[in-house]
C-alpha cells in the first residue's frame, strides 16, 4: 500500500524531530553544569572565575532573600531593607556585566552599552554613589578601576546630554 509507506515515513520523520528536540533540550539543561567541569579539566584559566562568580551570585541571591544575611553585606547607608535588597541586586547586575566581559562573552564596547542601560536607573545610580568609597582603593590601571571610571563617565555623560537619545550617549571605549 503506497499510502501506508507515506504514513510510516511521516511517523519516522516526526519521531526523529521529537527525539532531536528532546536531545537538544537535555544538552541545554546539562550544558551549564558540565561546562565548568570540562573547563577545569582542560585547564581553561576562566574556570576558576566562573566558579567564583557562581558562588558570589549565589551568596548575593541568599542575601537578597534573607534580610538577616543582607545585613552582613550592609557596608553602606540604606534607609530600609528594601533599599538594601535593591543595592544588592544592583551589585549583582553590575558584577554579572563585568563577569561577561571578563570571560569574553561581551566585548568592552558591549559592556559599555550594557552599563549605559544600567546607568539610566536611579536606583543603580544610588547604589553606584553609595559604593564609591569601596572603589576608592582600586588601582587606576586595574581592569575594575578602568571600568568603574567608565561607569562614572557614563553617568556624567548621561547627565550632561542634551538629547533624549540616551543610547548614543557616551564615547564607546577602545579595546
Amino acid at each position: 500500500m503506497p499510502g501506508l509507506d507515506s504514513v510510516l515515513a511521516a511517523g519516522v520523520a516526526f519521531t526523529a524531530g521529537v527525539l532531536t528536540t528532546l536531545t537538544a533540550r537535555r544538552r541545554r539543561r546539562e550544558g551549564p553544569r558540565r561546562r565548568p567541569e570540562e573547563a577545569r579539566r582542560s585547564g581553561d584559566p576562566r574556570a576558576g572565575l566562573v566558579d567564583y562568580q557562581r558562588l558570589q551570585l549565589g551568596l548575593l541571591e541568599r542575601a537578597i532573600d534573607d534580610p538577616e544575611l543582607a545585613e552582613v553585606l550592609s557596608t553602606f547607608e540604606v534607609e530600609s531593607p528594601t533599599h538594601l535588597r535593591q543595592h544588592l541586586f544592583a551589585n549583582a547586575l553590575y558584577s554579572n556585566a563585568l563577569f561577561g566581559y571578563r570571560i569574553g562573552v561581551a566585548t568592552l564596547e558591549e559592556l559599555h552599552g550594557h552599563l549605559r542601560v544600567l546607568c539610566r536607573s536611579a536606583l543603580f545610580r544610588r547604589y553606584w554613589e553609595s559604593t564609591r568609597p569601596h572603589r576608592a582603593s582600586l588601582k587606576d590601571d586595574s581592569e575594575e578601576g578602568r571600568i568603574g571610571r567608565m561607569v562614572d563617565n557614563l553617568i556624567r555623560d548621561l547627565d550632561e546630554a542634551d538629547t533624549e537619545e540616551w543610547w548614543v550617549v557616551g564615547e564607546p571605549p577602545v579595546e
